[in-house]
């Protein structure tokens, strides 16, 4: 990025810190809805989906920390749960000993498809509504580069 455009950038107000507290109280109002729904909370969905949409429902347990918002060590005490729930098994990877897969259940595959009802009516309610499709298009390709740009840093 050159000099005049980080310039450009720290001479108009940053939308980062109301970025920031839309999507901190945007995933409490979520939670709350699954809470009310007797649900389990969101990052339970979140693994749930990101197994789901695996090939063959498995992942390693790193690459799943990468697929969600979840640090490796609470993807661990998550996965515990889920464990302990019936919602995922883990498996050892046959060519590395060190290596685990978490690998999702009939029930883990039931629990989300229940959860969804209730998380996709939030979205779509409390973010989805109140933007415009010009809104929804702009703003889908500025985080969308914003994305991209962050994971080159990683």
């Amino acid at each position: 990025m050159s000099l005049s455009a980080n310039k450009a950038k720290v001479d108009r107000p940053s939308v980062w810190p109301v970025f920031l507290t839309a999507h901190a109280v945007l995933v409490q109002a979520v939670e709350a809805r699954l809470a009310q729904a007797n649900l389990p909370p969101l990052a339970w969905y979140d693994v749930l989906w990101a197994l789901e949409r695996a090939g063959d429902r498995r992942m390693r347990i790193a690459e799943l920390a990468d697929h969600t918002v979840l640090s490796r060590s609470n993807m661990t005490r998550l996965l515990d749960r889920l464990e302990v729930a019936g919602l995922i098994e883990r498996a050892q990877a046959s060519d590395d000993g060190r290596g685990a897969f978490a690998v999702l259940t009939s029930a883990g595959v039931k629990e989300r498809a229940r959860m969804w009802p209730i998380y996709g009516d939030a979205i779509a309610a409390l973010f989805d509504a109140h933007l415009t499709d010009a809104e929804a298009r702009v703003l889908d390709a500025a985080l969308r580069r914003a994305l991209t740009a962050a994971r080159t840093f990683s």
